[in-house]
Protein backbone atom coordinates (compact mmCIF):
# COMPACT_ATOMS: atom_id res chain seq x y z
CA UNK A 1 0.00 0.00 0.00
CA UNK A 2 1.04 3.78 -0.46
CA UNK A 3 2.02 5.89 3.01
CA UNK A 4 3.76 9.10 3.44
CA UNK A 5 6.49 9.11 5.76
CA UNK A 6 9.09 11.89 6.86
CA UNK A 7 12.32 10.84 5.39
CA UNK A 8 14.10 14.15 6.69
CA UNK A 9 12.98 16.58 9.35
CA UNK A 10 12.15 20.79 8.16
CA UNK A 11 10.53 21.60 5.30
CA UNK A 12 7.73 19.58 3.16
CA UNK A 13 10.10 18.35 0.88
CA UNK A 14 11.35 15.59 3.48
CA UNK A 15 8.14 14.26 3.16
CA UNK A 16 7.51 10.79 0.55
CA UNK A 17 6.07 8.48 -1.16
CA UNK A 18 6.97 5.13 0.32
CA UNK A 19 5.34 1.25 0.09
CA UNK A 20 4.53 -0.64 3.28
CA UNK A 21 2.60 -3.78 3.19
CA UNK A 22 -0.68 -3.72 4.49
CA UNK A 23 -1.22 -4.16 8.19
CA UNK A 24 -2.77 -6.59 10.04
CA UNK A 25 -4.65 -5.81 13.11
CA UNK A 26 -3.74 -6.96 16.26
CA UNK A 27 -5.46 -7.89 19.45
CA UNK A 28 -7.88 -4.46 20.17
CA UNK A 29 -7.12 -3.24 17.21
CA UNK A 30 -8.82 -2.56 13.49
CA UNK A 31 -8.00 -2.28 9.84
CA UNK A 32 -9.53 0.42 7.66
CA UNK A 33 -9.45 1.24 3.92
CA UNK A 34 -9.05 5.18 4.32
CA UNK A 35 -11.49 7.33 2.24
CA UNK A 36 -9.90 10.30 3.99
CA UNK A 37 -7.34 11.57 6.01
CA UNK A 38 -7.09 14.72 8.06
CA UNK A 39 -4.34 16.94 7.40
CA UNK A 40 -3.62 18.99 11.07
CA UNK A 41 -1.17 21.21 12.17
CA UNK A 42 0.16 18.76 15.06
CA UNK A 43 1.65 17.09 11.61
CA UNK A 44 3.29 20.05 10.23
CA UNK A 45 4.96 20.76 13.97
CA UNK A 46 5.91 16.90 13.77
CA UNK A 47 7.49 17.00 10.17
CA UNK A 48 9.08 20.20 10.84
CA UNK A 49 11.03 18.44 13.97
CA UNK A 50 9.84 20.78 16.69
CA UNK A 51 8.63 17.16 18.54
CA UNK A 52 11.77 15.83 18.38
CA UNK A 53 12.23 15.26 22.01
CA UNK A 54 9.43 13.30 21.69
CA UNK A 55 10.80 10.91 20.04
CA UNK A 56 9.69 11.37 16.67
CA UNK A 57 12.18 10.33 14.25
CA UNK A 58 13.01 9.67 10.17
CA UNK A 59 9.98 7.13 8.46
CA UNK A 60 7.63 8.51 11.10
CA UNK A 61 4.31 8.52 9.38
CA UNK A 62 2.25 11.38 10.35
CA UNK A 63 -1.93 11.64 10.60
CA UNK A 64 -3.69 11.09 13.54
CA UNK A 65 -7.31 10.85 11.75
CA UNK A 66 -9.08 9.17 9.24
CA UNK A 67 -12.51 8.21 8.30
CA UNK A 68 -13.29 4.59 6.12
CA UNK A 69 -14.45 1.37 6.51
CA UNK A 70 -13.64 -1.32 8.63
CA UNK A 71 -11.81 -4.57 6.64
CA UNK A 72 -10.68 -6.53 9.51
CA UNK A 73 -10.26 -6.80 12.76
CA UNK A 74 -8.14 -8.13 15.30
CA UNK A 75 -8.38 -10.83 18.19
CA UNK A 76 -10.94 -9.85 20.70
CA UNK A 77 -12.50 -7.42 18.34
CA UNK A 78 -16.52 -7.39 17.27
CA UNK A 79 -16.65 -8.89 13.83
CA UNK A 80 -20.23 -7.02 13.11
CA UNK A 81 -16.75 -3.75 12.99
CA UNK A 82 -16.33 -5.29 9.28
CA UNK A 83 -18.14 -2.85 6.89
CA UNK A 84 -18.91 0.27 9.39
CA UNK A 85 -17.64 3.18 8.04
CA UNK A 86 -16.04 4.67 11.36
CA UNK A 87 -13.24 7.83 12.34
CA UNK A 88 -10.64 6.74 13.74
CA UNK A 89 -7.89 8.15 16.31
CA UNK A 90 -4.78 6.78 15.16
CA UNK A 91 -2.84 8.25 17.52
CA UNK A 92 0.36 10.23 17.25
CA UNK A 93 1.03 9.26 13.42
CA UNK A 94 0.09 6.50 11.27
CA UNK A 95 -2.47 7.90 9.20
CA UNK A 96 -1.09 8.92 6.01
CA UNK A 97 -1.40 5.71 4.25
CA UNK A 98 -4.16 4.42 2.00
CA UNK A 99 -5.34 1.27 5.25
CA UNK A 100 -4.78 2.20 8.65
CA UNK A 101 -4.91 0.76 11.86
CA UNK A 102 -6.35 1.99 14.95
CA UNK A 103 -7.80 0.73 18.43
CA UNK A 104 -11.37 -0.40 18.56
CA UNK A 105 -11.81 2.17 21.46
CA UNK A 106 -10.55 4.95 19.44
CA UNK A 107 -13.13 4.55 16.45
CA UNK A 108 -16.56 5.81 16.00
CA UNK A 109 -19.45 4.79 13.61
CA UNK A 110 -20.37 7.49 11.40
CA UNK A 111 -23.77 8.96 11.34
CA UNK A 112 -26.07 8.57 8.35
CA UNK A 113 -25.39 12.44 6.84
CA UNK A 114 -21.95 12.79 8.10
CA UNK A 115 -19.26 12.11 4.99
CA UNK A 116 -15.79 10.63 6.03
CA UNK A 117 -14.22 13.91 4.71
CA UNK A 118 -16.61 15.84 7.37
CA UNK A 119 -15.60 13.60 9.83
CA UNK A 120 -11.43 14.02 9.82
CA UNK A 121 -12.39 17.49 9.24
CA UNK A 122 -14.15 17.79 12.64
CA UNK A 123 -13.16 14.76 14.37
CA UNK A 124 -9.58 16.07 16.61
CA UNK A 125 -10.67 19.74 15.88
CA UNK A 126 -13.83 19.90 18.01
CA UNK A 127 -12.94 17.94 20.87
CA UNK A 128 -9.72 19.76 21.27
CA UNK A 129 -12.04 23.09 20.94
CA UNK A 130 -15.08 21.52 23.58
CA UNK A 131 -12.57 21.18 25.86
CA UNK A 132 -9.89 23.17 25.63
CA UNK A 133 -12.94 26.25 26.25
CA UNK A 134 -13.97 24.13 29.63
CA UNK A 135 -9.97 23.74 30.19
CA UNK A 136 -10.44 27.85 30.48
CA UNK A 137 -13.10 28.02 32.26
CA UNK A 138 -15.27 29.35 29.97
CA UNK A 139 -18.80 30.43 30.93
CA UNK A 140 -22.10 32.05 28.78
CA UNK A 141 -21.41 36.06 28.78
CA UNK A 142 -17.50 36.01 28.83
CA UNK A 143 -15.71 37.35 25.49
CA UNK A 144 -13.19 35.20 23.83
CA UNK A 145 -10.50 36.19 21.31
CA UNK A 146 -9.21 33.08 19.47
CA UNK A 147 -5.48 33.48 18.27
CA UNK A 148 -5.27 31.92 14.85
CA UNK A 149 -8.82 30.82 13.60
CA UNK A 150 -8.09 30.58 10.86
CA UNK A 151 -7.78 26.22 10.32
CA UNK A 152 -10.36 23.56 11.67
CA UNK A 153 -9.45 24.12 15.08
CA UNK A 154 -9.91 27.60 15.54
CA UNK A 155 -12.88 27.56 13.44
CA UNK A 156 -14.54 24.86 15.78
CA UNK A 157 -13.28 27.13 18.50
CA UNK A 158 -15.14 30.23 17.23
CA UNK A 159 -18.38 28.12 16.44
CA UNK A 160 -18.61 26.52 20.21
CA UNK A 161 -18.05 29.73 21.64
CA UNK A 162 -20.51 31.58 19.86
CA UNK A 163 -23.01 28.70 20.58
CA UNK A 164 -22.39 28.29 24.44
CA UNK A 165 -22.78 31.94 24.79
CA UNK A 166 -20.39 34.02 24.59
CA UNK A 167 -20.52 37.52 25.08
CA UNK A 168 -18.02 38.23 22.18
CA UNK A 169 -16.39 35.93 20.30
CA UNK A 170 -13.04 37.92 18.55
CA UNK A 171 -10.43 36.33 16.20
CA UNK A 172 -7.04 36.95 14.72
CA UNK A 173 -6.42 36.18 10.90
CA UNK A 174 -4.65 37.78 8.27
CA UNK A 175 -6.96 39.13 6.11
CA UNK A 176 -10.62 40.28 5.61
CA UNK A 177 -11.63 37.87 3.55
CA UNK A 178 -10.95 35.15 6.03
CA UNK A 179 -12.62 37.95 8.44
CA UNK A 180 -15.60 37.79 6.80
CA UNK A 181 -15.62 34.03 6.50
CA UNK A 182 -15.09 33.89 10.68
CA UNK A 183 -17.77 36.10 11.05
CA UNK A 184 -20.41 33.76 9.39
CA UNK A 185 -19.19 31.45 11.69
CA UNK A 186 -19.54 33.15 14.33
CA UNK A 187 -17.00 35.74 15.23
CA UNK A 188 -18.47 38.62 16.10
CA UNK A 189 -14.44 40.89 16.16
CA UNK A 190 -11.85 40.77 13.45
CA UNK A 191 -8.00 41.29 14.44
CA UNK A 192 -5.16 40.96 12.57
CA UNK A 193 -2.12 38.68 13.67
CA UNK A 194 -0.61 40.93 15.81
CA UNK A 195 -4.12 41.40 18.04
CA UNK A 196 -4.67 45.07 16.38
CA UNK A 197 -7.95 46.26 14.39
CA UNK A 198 -11.37 46.00 15.62
CA UNK A 199 -12.29 49.38 16.60
CA UNK A 200 -15.09 48.07 18.49
CA UNK A 201 -13.70 45.21 19.99
CA UNK A 202 -13.29 44.45 23.41
CA UNK A 203 -10.20 46.02 25.17
CA UNK A 204 -9.36 42.82 27.03
CA UNK A 205 -10.62 39.42 27.11
CA UNK A 206 -11.89 36.49 29.55
CA UNK A 207 -10.49 33.73 27.57
CA UNK A 208 -7.89 33.39 24.79
CA UNK A 209 -7.71 30.02 22.83
CA UNK A 210 -4.11 30.35 21.78
CA UNK A 211 -3.77 27.54 18.75
CA UNK A 212 -0.52 29.89 17.37
CA UNK A 213 1.87 30.49 20.47
CA UNK A 214 5.57 31.03 18.78
CA UNK A 215 7.51 34.58 19.68
CA UNK A 216 4.37 36.51 19.68
CA UNK A 217 2.65 34.57 22.46
CA UNK A 218 3.66 36.66 25.33
CA UNK A 219 2.25 40.07 23.76
CA UNK A 220 -1.07 38.29 24.25
CA UNK A 221 -1.14 38.31 28.09
CA UNK A 222 -1.75 42.05 27.87
CA UNK A 223 -5.00 41.39 26.22
CA UNK A 224 -6.09 39.64 29.04
CA UNK A 225 -8.85 40.89 31.85
CA UNK A 226 -8.11 40.54 35.08
CA UNK A 227 -8.85 37.18 36.46
CA UNK A 228 -8.37 36.11 32.46
CA UNK A 229 -7.03 32.93 31.35
CA UNK A 230 -4.63 31.95 28.27
CA UNK A 231 -4.80 28.47 27.22
CA UNK A 232 -2.67 27.00 24.79
CA UNK A 233 -4.02 24.54 22.57
CA UNK A 234 -1.53 23.93 19.65
CA UNK A 235 2.33 25.34 18.65
CA UNK A 236 1.66 25.49 14.84
CA UNK A 237 3.99 29.01 15.50
CA UNK A 238 6.60 26.94 17.07
CA UNK A 239 7.55 27.05 20.59
CA UNK A 240 7.27 30.55 22.58
CA UNK A 241 9.84 32.05 24.23
CA UNK A 242 11.66 30.24 27.54
CA UNK A 243 10.82 33.58 29.30
CA UNK A 244 7.24 34.00 28.57
CA UNK A 245 6.05 33.56 31.70
CA UNK A 246 7.48 37.10 33.01
CA UNK A 247 4.90 38.94 31.17
CA UNK A 248 2.75 37.48 33.42
CA UNK A 249 4.65 37.94 36.46
CA UNK A 250 4.91 41.46 35.13
CA UNK A 251 0.89 42.06 35.55
CA UNK A 252 1.18 40.06 38.66
CA UNK A 253 -1.93 42.07 40.00
CA UNK A 254 -4.43 40.93 37.23
CA UNK A 255 -4.23 37.35 38.68
CA UNK A 256 -3.99 35.90 35.16
CA UNK A 257 -3.30 32.54 34.16
CA UNK A 258 -1.85 30.45 31.56
CA UNK A 259 -2.21 26.61 30.95
CA UNK A 260 -2.02 24.19 28.21
CA UNK A 261 -4.27 21.90 27.27
CA UNK A 262 -4.25 18.57 25.06
CA UNK A 263 -7.01 16.16 24.80
CA UNK A 264 -4.44 13.47 25.94
CA UNK A 265 -5.78 14.59 29.45
CA UNK A 266 -9.40 13.57 28.46
CA UNK A 267 -11.04 10.80 29.37
CA UNK A 268 -11.56 8.36 26.23
CA UNK A 269 -15.55 7.91 27.81
CA UNK A 270 -15.57 11.61 27.73
CA UNK A 271 -13.96 12.54 24.49
CA UNK A 272 -16.10 9.63 22.44
CA UNK A 273 -19.86 10.96 23.92
CA UNK A 274 -18.49 15.06 23.08
CA UNK A 275 -17.02 13.80 19.47
CA UNK A 276 -20.46 11.60 18.95
CA UNK A 277 -22.67 14.49 20.02
CA UNK A 278 -20.70 17.09 17.46
CA UNK A 279 -20.85 13.99 14.72
CA UNK A 280 -24.76 14.28 14.93
CA UNK A 281 -24.12 17.82 14.91
CA UNK A 282 -22.91 18.30 12.12
CA UNK A 283 -24.63 15.66 10.32
CA UNK A 284 -27.51 17.93 10.99
CA UNK A 285 -25.99 20.82 9.58
CA UNK A 286 -26.01 22.70 12.98
CA UNK A 287 -22.08 22.52 13.31
CA UNK A 288 -20.33 23.28 10.11
CA UNK A 289 -17.11 21.99 8.78
CA UNK A 290 -14.65 23.60 6.29
CA UNK A 291 -12.69 22.05 3.99
CA UNK A 292 -10.36 23.92 2.37
CA UNK A 293 -8.79 21.62 -0.19
CA UNK A 294 -8.65 17.84 -1.37
CA UNK A 295 -5.96 16.36 -2.75
CA UNK A 296 -4.62 12.68 -3.35
CA UNK A 297 -2.57 11.05 -0.68
CA UNK A 298 0.57 11.44 -2.97
CA UNK A 299 0.49 14.84 -3.11
CA UNK A 300 0.99 15.31 0.89
CA UNK A 301 3.58 17.90 0.28
CA UNK A 302 1.29 20.44 -1.62
CA UNK A 303 -0.84 20.09 1.34
CA UNK A 304 1.86 20.85 3.80
CA UNK A 305 3.14 23.65 1.78
CA UNK A 306 0.32 25.01 1.81
CA UNK A 307 -0.01 24.70 5.69
CA UNK A 308 3.14 26.68 5.67
CA UNK A 309 2.60 29.52 3.69
CA UNK A 310 -0.60 30.11 5.80
CA UNK A 311 -3.15 29.99 3.09
CA UNK A 312 -5.27 27.23 4.28
CA UNK A 313 -8.29 28.18 5.62
CA UNK A 314 -10.57 25.02 6.96
CA UNK A 315 -8.64 21.69 6.66
CA UNK A 316 -6.99 20.00 4.30
CA UNK A 317 -7.99 16.46 3.48
CA UNK A 318 -6.03 13.40 1.88
CA UNK A 319 -7.79 10.94 -0.27
CA UNK A 320 -6.27 7.50 -0.77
Amino acid sequence: MKAVAIQAFGPPEGLAVIDLPVPTPAAGQVLIANEAIGVGGSDAVSRRGTLATYGFQAGHIPGSEVAGTVTAVGDGVDTSWVGRRVWAFTGVGGGYVEQAIAAVEEILPLPAGLSAVDAVTLGSSGIVAHFGLSHAHFAPGESVLVRGAAGSLGIMTVQLAARGGAGAVAVTTSSAERGDRLRKLGATHVLDRSGAGGDDAPSGYDVIVDIVAGADMPSFFAKLNPNGRMVAVGAVGGMPPEDFGMTMMAAFRKSMSFATFSSDTVAESDRRAVRTEQFDAASRGELRTVVHELLPLEQAVSAHRKMDTGEVFGRIVLTP
